[in-house]
């Protein structure tokens, strides 16, 4: 295995786990908009959803950084993401063209980073993982 093959999981993880934290502070820096945003698109009990993705996001992200229980983490974050690309971005519904191109290009932003995420869960880690140091049993290489 050369060392691109080696080391480019590792910067996939921390490029997903960058585009995650920065969307937790995003939120977290501006929690009443983003909870109003949320209502205004019909997610009933927006601040407690709000709570509970940023809890799961977090999470996520660390399992992603670390690489321990990638697998599982990445499950959580693809979930996550294609629920918020269904509910927060539905551009089939938009009738202005400019609005709705705008909205699509979200939309599959998020679709493009769930199969990034699909990728982790089939293939693992990586090498730069926990989950791979000997003796682990964090969802690492599958024999």
């Amino acid at each position: 295995m050369s060392f691109s093959e080696a080391i480019s999981p590792f910067f996939g993880r921390c490029a997903l786990v960058w585009f995650f934290a920065t969307a937790v502070m995003n939120i977290l820096n501006d929690w009443h908009h983003v909870a109003a945003e949320l209502t205004a698109k019909n997610i009933p009990a927006a601040p407690l959803v709000l709570l509970v993705a940023v809890i799961f996001i977090v999470m996520g992200a660390v399992s992603l950084l670390l690489g321990y229980h990638a697998r599982h983490g990445a499950v959580l974050l693809f979930a996550l993401t294609i629920m918020a690309a269904w509910a927060l971005h539905p551009f089939w519904q938009i009738g202005d063209v400019g609005a709705r191109a705008a909205e699509f290009q979200i939309f599959a932003r998020d679709i493009a980073i769930a199969g990034g995420l699909l990728l982790i869960v089939g293939m693992g880690a990586g090498p730069f993982a926990v989950d791979n140091v000997s003796g682990g049993k964090g969802g690492g290489k599958r024999h």
